[in-house]
């Protein structure tokens, strides 16, 4: 049974990247850090907003064996929220596109929802972190939601760590991005 794959691009198109299969699961993260970094590359005037009405940000996570990078590598640029931070915003420096969100060390890639064409991002499982939003009371109650990460979240993160034979890929990122 062949894989479905799914195109994406920056806004301009000099990135695209192509991820194979199912998501892990996709998330809406209200955490302090997506919080801040929304804000902070708001200010880049990106393509869309990256933040919700209430304040998350809809990821789309993919194992990093199941996402290749087609074309516009070398317009890959980092954002860090401080020196010491251990994880990296990627964007698309040609037209500041938000691309993906990486954990140091880890297995998964975070791809921001806003990378979907209209219509087509796969449905909203789970939202993460609430107890951060700037006004929980204004976090829609459609999907299940937890305080902290759950750990059905954590279960499907360490499966697919388990499918991929406890590999971590690494992205090789050279510019950088101050916001």
């Amino acid at each position: 049974m062949a894989m479905k794959t799914t195109q994406l691009s920056c806004a301009c198109g000099a990135v695209r990247l192509e991820v194979h299969g199912t998501p892990i699961i996709s998330t809406e993260c209200h955490c302090s850090s997506c919080s801040e970094a929304g804000k902070r590359l708001g200010a880049l005037d990106l393509p869309q907003p990256i933040l919700t009405p209430q304040g998350g940000t809809r990821y789309v996570l993919y194992r990093k064996d199941r996402v290749s990078i087609l074309a516009g590598a070398d317009n890959l640029s980092a954002f860090r929220l401080g020196p010491s931070a251990t994880t990296r915003r990627v964007l698309a420096s040609c037209c500041n596109t938000p691309l993906f969100l990486e954990f140091k060390g880890g297995h998964w890639l975070s791809l921001y929802g806003n990378l979907w064409p209209s219509g087509e991002l796969p449905p909203l499982q789970l939202r993460t972190m609430t107890q951060d939003a700037r006004d929980r009371s204004s976090v829609p109650d459609d999907v299940p939601s937890g305080a902290l990460a759950t750990a059905g979240f954590y279960r499907k993160l360490l499966m697919a760590w388990i499918a991929m034979g406890f590999k971590v890929p690494q992205i090789v990122v050279n510019g950088a991005i101050d916001a």
